[in-house]
């Protein structure tokens, strides 16, 4: 197994937390990170290439990172009692506002991939 590419990502987070850290940006140091390997893989297709078995690998046990939030959930459950209502309507309302803006993304992407598509075939139908 290569450890490059997890070496690379946490070189990212790394850089972006640091970013964070030393410019007091109220964004968080694995967002900044993210998007500095964005960059790096926009300018280096090379990079992302070598990049993507193992983002694959980790996408497909990604319910694994959800387990230490559970435990503290569950660690900090006394704590939270008072805030029951609050907790249960912002779950809700995230919820649904991630599904509607997932939906309307993948509604535009399609609109203008499809359109995208159907334009050269139009003109070879003339």
């Amino acid at each position: 197994m290569n450890l490059t590419p997890l070496a690379i990502l946490l070189v990212f987070q790394c850089l972006g937390e640091g970013a964070a850290q030393l410019l007091g940006l109220p964004i968080p140091g694995p967002v900044i990170g993210t998007l500095l390997l964005l960059i790096a893989f926009l300018s280096s297709p090379r990079l992302a290439q070598m990049m993507e078995p193992t983002s694959w690998g980790i996408l497909q046990h990604l319910s694994l990172l959800f387990v230490p939030a559970g435990v503290g959930v569950i660690a900090a459950a006394g704590q939270l009692k008072g805030d029951l209502p609050a907790i249960v309507v912002a779950l809700v309302v995230s919820t649904v506002l991630a599904i509607a803006v997932g939906a309307l993304v993948t509604n535009a992407a399609m609109k203008r991939f499809t359109g995208a598509r159907q334009a050269p075939d139009d003109e070879e139908s003339r």
